[in-house]
């Protein structure tokens, strides 16, 4: 019986999977995603799974290192500063897209002109709201110019990826992604996966890996049983109870912060209060050890780590008081109303976990919560959509610029793209910030508004979460800080 028994559990896992494992060509990978992109324009929306993706077809002028150093990438050298609001940029000489389009100043102009106009609408537009405009000085020279000065342009343009004129303006452009990195485009089939291939004339160190095929699967059970069975060589948001289970799991302190956006405009969140108690309700050290296995750390009441630019030490997280959130409530006459909170399942490790725990904090104090949750395109659409914000909306806010400008202009700036308030105090403390060149008034300013935010609780701070991947022993590979998946940075092993 117990042959049998383990003959239909094989069965089940090969079921589930849907293939009859073989082991992968020496020179191609298999990574599982947990989400399915929703485009392949790099520049249009804020989706995780068309960056793991983009970054191995797609370059920036700048880059990092696997530590977060900030080196020149498509650009010769760093760019210099000619005066408060003027960078010059060089771009490297000989460099083509994977069409044959020549990457000079036209596709670094257009590129750059493209995400900032205001008709493209593009979800990034948090990362580049400095920049006013771009000029061709000569084929391989540019001139940025920002709406005064900008201390971490240079981090920007990290994150800005550099299109094809011509292409880009193609009906299909979303669908067939053309760029200038390591790996080209071969197909998707929607719904199944997306395949790379090398980039046989790239101008920079030559992959060892020559094809890598992603695959989406949401449900986490189901890429572990697909890695333990040689489908996959690599498996994003492993769950911290897997770990002992996968060849290797590979984690890092990631970028990433769990936070719940409180509407402070409308509905029962309106109240200061309320959204105080939705804080108090919540035991975020419970969340870290029982969701996360201590694969994470207590949110101190910002969306910034330690080591990111405007952090403030003085501002920790709201401590876990049920008997003060329900003190509030009554106080606010908002015990027993209902709270509707915003989800989506897949996209980030243990998402719909996180926003049925916290919903059940919060019942647990007098709060009926709504919990909704949608598939990623239809969540992205609810999430950045400003005339019907609901009551609560999770994210997970990663922020790879190191920096609270980014963060700070999109969640918590009135107007931002994933902001639910109107405090022009607020706004005019990170408008000012984003401009000063002096270090100690900037991170004085950012000290300020990181306090005002905590005490008008416009959020729940959760937690800061490692990125945890599973990895088949046939590859090696180490983790980036940036959360990147570099392809061109993993080796078979031989």
């Amino acid at each position: 019986m117990k042959g049998i028994r383990n003959l239909l559990f094989v069965g089940l896992v090969l079921f589930m999977v849907g293939f009859v494992a073989t082991p992968a060509s020496a020179q191609e990978i298999v990574i599982a995603l947990g989400s399915e992109p929703t485009t392949l324009d790099p520049q249009l929306r804020e989706d995780g799974g068309e960056r793991a993706v983009n970054d191995n077809i797609y370059e920036t002028l700048m880059a990092r290192k696997p530590d977060g150093t900030l080196v020149p990438g498509l650009a010769v050298a760093e760019p210099r500063l000619l005066d408060p609001s003027t960078w010059e940029v060089k771009l490297r000489p000989g460099i083509t897209f994977h069409n044959g389009e020549p990457l000079n100043a036209d596709a670094v102009v257009y590129s750059i002109k493209r995400i900032i106009d205001p008709k493209f609408n593009s979800e990034q537009m948090s990362f580049f709201n400095t920049i006013k405009d771009a000029q061709k000085v000569d084929d391989l020279t540019v001139k940025i110019m920002t709406d005064g000065p900008d201390p971490i342009l240079l981090s920007r343009l990290y994150w800005l990826k550099i299109v094809p004129p011509a292409h880009s303006k193609d009906a299909r452009f979303a669908e067939t992604p053309v760029g200038t990195g390591p790996y080209r485009f071969v197909r998707w089939n929607r719904g199944q996966n997306i395949i790379l291939e090398q980039n046989p004339g790239y101008w920079g160190e030559k992959p060892e890996i020559q094809k890598v095929t992603y695959r989406f699967v949401s449900d986490p059970g189901t890429r572990l049983a697909g890695l333990k069975a040689g489908e996959f060589d690599v498996i994003t948001n492993l769950l911290p109870e897997f770990k002992e289970q996968v060849p290797q799991a590979i984690h890092v302190m990631g970028l990433e912060f769990p936070i719940i956006i409180l509407n402070a405009d409308s509905g029962p969140t309106k109240d200061v209060r309320v959204r105080q108690a939705l804080n108090y309700a919540v035991d975020k050290r419970a969340l870290a050890e029982g969701l996360f296995e201590g694969f994470a750390q207590i949110s101190p009441g910002q969306l910034l780590s330690p080591s990111f630019f405007g952090f403030n030490k003085d501002v920790q997280a709201y401590p876990y008081d049920p008997e003060k959130a329900k003190a509030l409530l009554k106080e606010a006459g908002a015990t027993g109303v209902t709270v509707e909170v915003i989800g989506t399942a897949g996209r980030w490790l243990k998402d719909r976990e996180i926003v049925e725990a916290v919903a059940a904090f919060w019942d647990r104090v007098g709060i009926k919560s709504k919990v909704r949750i949608f598939e990623f395109n239809e969540y992205l659409n609810r999430l950045f959509d400003r005339k019907t914000r609901a009551d609560a909306i999770f994210v997970v806010s990663s922020n790879e610029l190191m920096d609270a400008d980014k963060s700070f202009s999109a969640y918590y700036k009135a107007g931002g793209i994933g902001s639910s308030n109107s405090d022009k105090e607020l706004a005019a403390l990170i408008d000012a910030a984003r401009t000063e060149t002096d270090g100690a008034k900037r991170t004085a300013l950012y000290h300020q508004a990181v306090k005002r935010a905590h005490d008008q609780a416009y959020f729940v701070w959760l937690l800061n979460i490692e990125d945890v991947y599973g990895v088949s022993k046939r590859v090696d590979w180490s983790a980036r800080v940036d959360a990147k998946v570099l392809v061109s940075e993993m080796k078979v092993k031989k």
